[in-house]
């Protein structure tokens, strides 16, 4: 998320506290373990895509005590939080019993503004996390997927510059526009540049599988800059009785431009959904050209239609270098030290069943659009056990939902390599169908656990004089932990796998190992001279056993009584000036 700024006291309501990337106290714990804010403070934001999951912010509290939450995806804990949030935000409305006023034509403006914006940013999120992937399949090696894999990182370090969008600007332009503006117009070029290109580059991807990671990595960078500038614009773009819509706007922007760059355009894409339905085939420099010309039309409107409420950084707020070195000595500390480890290698256990287990279920002949109707089905599933698994990690262990949901996601991701082993001849039974549902909505619960429990943990520790960073931080460990294995994960399925060449003659049969077997490019030499590819080794069931083995050792050895002992020091402990 961004780096959002608070005014001086003599001008700032005292509800705009902090924005943490992941998590909000009041909305998952149901208690407060801080005290209240200075106003002057300035935080720094920052969250990820760990997989092909989304996680929104939503409203999060009272008007007194507002908290914001980030969407990071392409995770399992990620899209699980998306649930959560929702339907948190709808129950303390509800059960608050504040008083609520109507809203200005104002606020509805700038709600439908933030939308689009929000939307704009979804949209090359879900094509680069979501639905390229999948196509690319087709024709790379999982190590040549691997490479492509890098470009999740930028949304996962967004802490690192959002110091800098946040404090540089042009007064003359506005705060916000001086980084949303070129922002936009970059990325509707990139998306621009894709589409005129698309056919060169996806007809032989194995041979432009660096342009196309340093494009959709580029893409993700910019539309992970214009979400740090969107977000400190929707503080101030809002009236303040109405500023935790804010959350509200980026939970739908931001979820349906991304379902509709993976799910819905996955779909379209599909010759077999076509054919089935009578409908053309949606080309994806059809829909790139669409999508650059509405970025393109909105930052036209933002240039010369919409004013910008004057804002100037106030000497008495955090400056760049304090946010860097605040970032420095929170690191320093020993505990959190630990922390931070046991969040680097925790979600290694369950990396081969997010990273491949779907990509292989499509490689096993499962189409495409059933793989989107499966995602679709999962998230509304999602926002509904979000709501159980808040009342969960609710008091002062938050960690322990947390523990227990380890076995389970380890569970699911040995049923799921059981799965990919014993997956169906295509056509797909609807039994067969209806429990890849199953399995998939509960191992989406089991991950939803996770993330509200680690997420009031960071709530419950964060110093709340630096509260925004204390707790980017925190998220951007937990956000890389199920990032950086990925690459790793996908090089080791073609490292472990071995594959041979079968060539037939009229009286004999000639065996011709070739390794080249594995990836696209020697599968495609073994059928020139007429071969078949016979797998006799699968990688991907080396690296999942790998994966797991290491989770469960991890889990019993460092994680569980590492978590119960940061658990149980008391908060004071987690400042960097013990009170």
């Amino acid at each position: 998320m961004s780096a959002a700024r608070n005014k001086s006291p003599s001008e700032d309501p005292p509800n705009l506290r902090h924005r943490s990337n992941n998590a909000n106290v009041e909305d998952y714990t149901g208690q407060t373990d801080m005290s209240p804010l200075p106003p002057f403070r300035k935080k720094a934001i920052s969250s990820s895509l760990d997989s092909i999951r989304i996680l929104p912010r939503v409203p999060t509290g009272s008007s007194s005590d507002l908290e914001e939450v980030e969407l990071s995806l392409l995770s399992g804990d990620e899209r699980a939080s998306a649930g959560r949030n929702l339907q948190d935000g709808d129950a303390q409305i509800s059960a608050g019993g504040t008083k609520t006023t109507a809203m200005s034509s104002r606020d509805k403006k700038a709600m439908t503004l933030l939308i689009i914006l929000y939307l704009i940013q979804g949209v090359p999120l879900g094509l680069a996390l979501g639905s390229v992937p999948f196509i690319l399949r087709e024709h790379l090696s999982y190590s040549q997927l691997g490479v492509f894999a890098l470009s999740n990182y930028p949304y996962s370090l967004k802490l690192l510059w959002s110091p800098i969008v946040d404090s540089t600007f042009l007064p003359s332009i506005g705060r916000r526009k001086s980084w949303i503006i070129p922002m936009q117009l970059i990325i509707g070029s990139l998306m621009l540049y894709i589409a005129s290109n698309v056919g060169r580059l996806m007809e032989n991807p194995a041979d432009n599988i660096y342009e196309l990671t340093f494009v959709f990595t580029s893409l993700v960078l910019f539309s992970a800059t214009q979400d740090i500038a969107v977000d400190g614009w929707a503080l101030t773009l809002l009236s303040q009785e109405n500023l935790s819509y804010a959350s509200t706007c980026q939970t739908i922007g931001l979820n349906t431009g991304f379902f509709a760059s993976f799910t819905v355009f996955l779909a379209l894409n599909s010759e077999a959904f076509a054919e089935k339905w009578g409908i053309p085939r949606l080309e994806l420099s059809t829909y790139l050209r669409f999508c650059s010309l509405l970025c393109f039309g909105v930052t036209f409107w933002l240039t010369f239609f919409e004013t910008e409420g004057k804002e100037s950084l106030d000497q008495s707020e955090m400056t760049v270098t304090s946010v860097y070195k605040t970032i420095w000595n929170i690191c320093k500390l020993k505990h959190v030290q630990a922390l931070i480890v046991m969040h680097f290698f925790a979600k290694i256990g369950f990396q081969a069943n997010e990273a491949v287990t779907s990509l292989k279920m499509i490689e096993k002949g499962l189409g495409r659009e059933d793989l989107a109707i499966v995602v679709l089905i999962d998230f509304p599933f999602q926002i509904l056990g979000g709501w159980f698994a808040a009342k969960w990690s609710s008091g002062d262990r938050p960690l322990r939902p947390w523990i227990w949901a380890f076995w389970p996601r380890l569970a699911f991701a040995f049923l799921s390599t059981l799965i990919v082993y014993w997956f169906p001849t295509p056509p797909l039974s609807y039994g067969f169908f209806v429990y890849l549902i199953i399995h998939t909505v509960l191992q989406g619960l089991a991950s939803t656990i996770q993330f509200v429990g680690i997420s009031a943990f960071h709530t419950r520790i964060s110093d709340p004089l630096i509260g925004g960073t204390y707790m980017t931080l925190l998220n951007t460990f937990t956000n890389l932990g199920g990032t950086w294995p990925k690459y790793f994960v996908l090089k080791g399925v073609d490292y472990f796998s071995e594959a041979y060449c079968e060539v037939k003659e009229a009286n004999s049969e000639l065996l011709v190992k070739a390794a080249e077997c594995v990836s696209e490019h020697g599968k495609e030499s073994c059928l020139d001279i007429d071969g078949k590819c016979i797998t006799e080794r699968d990688g991907y069931y080396y690296v999942s056993g790998i994966c797991m083995t290491f989770g469960v050792l991890f889990l019993v050895f460092y994680i569980v009584p590492t978590a119960r002992k940061l658990q149980a020091l008391p908060v004071y402990r987690w400042r960097i000036s013990p009170e």
